[in-house]
């Protein structure tokens, strides 16, 4: 167990999390992701392989720069590039919305097969007879399909929600929603940017979970201070009763 205090922290009336990474190792799925999506494209629309992976990621990009916003809905932002990238080799739209919608439905699938640690429930389970928590994440995971939507209040997610984090847009709705001072909700997160920086901006207490054994001082990401740095989530609990 170990708790790491940059900041005293106000009472903690609620508190927010992201999910990848933080409530599960979110690695593991998306390591074979790309692969069982390019396989199944090659399988049932063969076309795809006439541009090369590379090409594929070069599509991605280009469809970023010029919709921004598709950067906060993955989910989307793979709709498009599936899309259009198919009509690129050929297809009219119609058959190639088609296919990226069938090609999605895969990806979900796959998405959501998370194994969600038995720690995880238990420190959720006890949080959740205390006080509010909501799941504030950029990815596309639905929390009822791993398990966990019913220790969340609220789910948002970036793309339908609002801007990805760090940007303020699902905090704000977050602490709208809880009617609580910014300062005593904590946003639990792993990433220094969209988590750490991200509610710091939004004027919230939050909580860097490293069980990595990652360093701020050699972390090019850490310019903004958490207040509390945990190890794992039952140091969550250990917070709460303090």
């Amino acid at each position: 167990m170990s708790l790491r205090f940059y900041r005293n922290i106000p009472t903690i009336k609620a508190m927010t999390f992201d999910l990848d990474d933080t409530l599960y190792d979110n690695h593991p799925v998306i390591a074979g992701l790309e692969q069982k999506t390019a396989d199944w494209m090659h399988q049932h629309h063969p076309i795809s392989q006439n541009m090369t992976h590379q090409e594929w990621r070069w599509l991605k990009l280009k469809l970023a720069e010029q919709t921004p916003f598709l950067q906060s809905d993955v989910s989307e932002w793979r709709f498009q590039q599936i899309r259009q990238g198919l009509m690129h080799l050929g297809y009219d739209d119609p058959k190639a919305s088609q296919a990226a919608k069938s090609a999605m439905d895969q990806v979900v699938i796959w998405r959501h097969q998370i194994d969600v640690p038995e720690l995880t429930h238990q420190v959720m389970s006890q949080l959740k007879q205390q006080i509010p928590l909501i799941a504030i994440t950029n990815g596309n995971v639905n929390p009822d399909k791993i398990g966990l939507g019913a220790y969340f209040d609220l789910v948002l997610n970036a793309g339908p929600d609002g801007w990805a984090k760090p940007h303020a847009q699902m905090f704000d709705t977050a602490l709208a929603h809880l009617g609580l001072p910014a300062e005593n909700v904590l946003h639990v997160g792993d990433n220094l940017i969209s988590d750490v920086a991200g509610a710091k901006h939004a004027g919230m207490s939050a909580c860097w979970i490293n069980d990595y054994q990652k360093s701020l001082k050699h972390e090019d990401d850490g310019r903004v201070l958490p207040d509390v740095e945990i190890t794992t989530l039952e140091d969550l609990l250990v917070l709460r009763s303090s």
